[in-house]
């Protein structure tokens, strides 16, 4: 049985004492002498200013491998260089570029034919997987994928999708009518999941209909990669594989077969039993995208050539399906909040410069995989044994004021217990958040801790930590915007991620890695 919230609010207040007992105990004084000056210069007007720029429609989302991502992007650089920030990109510049490799399937060569009915891809259908294929035969219709005394076995079936349980429809990301849709293909495929049909073609429902559009912009854009780049999962290769071969459907595949959503309107046809032929071809390229690396340097003689990283993603989703009519996923909490906290800290470093250097890490194609941040934890600016800490801001500005998540700061996710201990001792000193657990568990089904530019970093044992106030209903959807930013908490939020860091700069000892440390799910 699921916890109720009132459970769940004093299981967080009770880690809260917890935690704040924890950072008190270890923390010699908490008066203002423990306080650096420059914090006072993190401004909330300065960071709303800035992060309006960011996020708002001009920047038109900042879509990974678009101009409008290197808009995004040397729009940051001029701020950095107005700070006085040391590029540490390439040839002198605040640059280290990458390209993606992205794989999608073309418009030109897919296509689907029902008799003599020729059907367009994205706009008529939507292959529901991303493998270039041919499948042909007659189309076997069924009323409901819930009767499994029929035989599927090598046909085409035809199925109209299920109503998905509640439980299973996702409370965040994309509009509602996308939400369901998804869970209702998911719980659909699943019903045919080992019983040897060649393929499935899904008709949509009322609410999938509606979500027709929606579907086919988010899934249009194919898959992206980036070569010779650390892993984000265990056992994830360095190096990308070749196209796989053009899979010719003559018998079943194992697990589910591939699947394909058809507009509702395309019911009666496939209930007279066409015979129903579906071509994918895939196509494969490069974009580039970009890192912005800058550097304030230390001031002591030794630990300058220690670096503390901070990072954030400068790129979000773009310009998509209209939802209330606004097709610009601005991504104003994901993650133009983590970049204007970097911009602020900058500021306070620069105004009162630490031992150890602070290292400026804006990290590209984030929503494409993590791309950017993998390829620096592979090929880093400086050598990553110097890196002695990455504090990862995501999502900063949402839900309570007087909450937040620091992810990394419990098991198995937890990788350095000095630098939570510093972590917790910045909160008692400025935001005094209560910190929510529950967004670190490896049990969460968001599944967060795994989804931002930390982790190639702690899987490879570089101490880190990533703040954030977790997910909210408008994540990954136009309402995302600066408006619904709460100021006063971001600017507490880029303080307490400000102070740890400061902390860390100056501490005699970097922090150490938690013996027996493994990044496992």
């Amino acid at each position: 049985m699921r916890p109720s919230h009132a459970a769940t609010r004093r299981r967080t207040l009770r880690l809260a004492v917890t935690l704040l007992a924890a950072a008190l105990t270890n923390t010699p004084s908490l008066g203002a002498q423990s306080l650096p000056a420059a914090l006072n210069g993190i401004r909330e007007a300065d960071i709303k200013r800035e992060l309006y720029a960011l996020a708002g429609d001009a920047m038109r989302g900042r879509e990974a491998g678009t101009p409008d991502e290197l808009r995004a992007s040397a729009w940051i650089v001029d701020r950095l260089r107005e700070i006085g920030v040391t590029p540490m990109g390439q040839d002198g510049t605040y640059y280290q570029w990458f390209n993606m490799t992205r794989t999608r399937v073309s418009t030109v060569s897919s296509f689907a034919r029902l008799n003599n009915d020729t059907l367009a891809v994205w706009r008529d259908f939507i292959p529901l997987g991303n493998r270039g294929l041919d499948v042909s035969g007659p189309v076997l219709w069924l009323d409901n994928a819930n009767d499994s005394t029929v035989n599927v076995q090598g046909r085409v079936v035809a199925v109209p999708v299920i109503t998905p349980n509640r439980a299973s429809i996702r409370t965040t990301v994309n509009s509602e009518d996308v939400r369901y849709a998804n869970a209702a293909l998911a719980a659909t495929q699943q019903r045919f999941a080992r019983r040897g049909a060649l393929a499935l073609i899904l008709v949509a429902d009322s609410i999938t209909n509606a979500a027709f559009d929606g579907l086919a912009s988010l899934r249009l854009r194919g898959t992206y990669d980036v070569n010779d780049a650390a892993p984000r999962f265990a056992g994830q290769p360095r190096y990308l594989a070749p196209l796989p071969p053009v899979l010719n459907v003559t018998t079943p595949v194992n697990g589910t077969p591939p699947a394909f959503l058809v507009r509702s309107s395309r019911a009666q046809l496939l209930r007279n039993a066409p015979q129903g032929s579906i071509q994918v071809r895939l196509e494969q390229f490069e974009t580039p995208s970009v890192n912005i690396v800058g550097v304030i340097r230390g001031t002591d003689p030794v630990l300058r050539n220690e670096y503390v990283l901070y990072s954030a993603h400068q790129d979000h989703d773009g310009v998509r399906y209209v939802m209330d009519g606004d097709s610009v996923w601005a991504g104003a909490d994901d993650n133009a909040t983590g970049s204007v906290a970097l911009l602020a800290s900058a500021r306070a470093f620069m105004a009162q410069k630490p031992k150890r250097s602070v290292l400026f890490v804006y990290h590209g194609a984030e929503e494409r995989g993590l791309l950017g941040s993998r390829y620096h934890a592979q090929h880093p600016v400086v050598p990553l044994k110097d890196i002695v800490a990455v504090l990862n801001g995501e999502m900063m500005g949402r839900n309570s004021p007087d909450s937040a998540s620091l992810l990394g700061v419990q098991p198995p996710h937890r990788n350095s217990t000095d630098l939570v201990e510093h972590a917790l001792r910045a909160n008692a000193l400025t935001g005094r958040f209560a910190l929510d657990s529950l967004w670190d568990r490896p049990t969460h089904p968001e599944g967060w801790y795994f989804r931002s530019d930390h982790v190639p970093y702690a899987r490879l044992e570089v101490p880190s930590v990533m703040y954030t106030s977790n997910l909210h209903p408008d994540y990954h959807t136009p309402r995302d915007k600066s408006e619904r930013i709460d100021y006063g908490k971001l600017t507490r939020m880029t303080r307490w991620m400000y102070l740890t860091g400061w902390f860390v700069a100056n501490a005699p000892a970097r922090p150490r890695i938690d013996p027996g440390f493994r990044l496992e799910r």
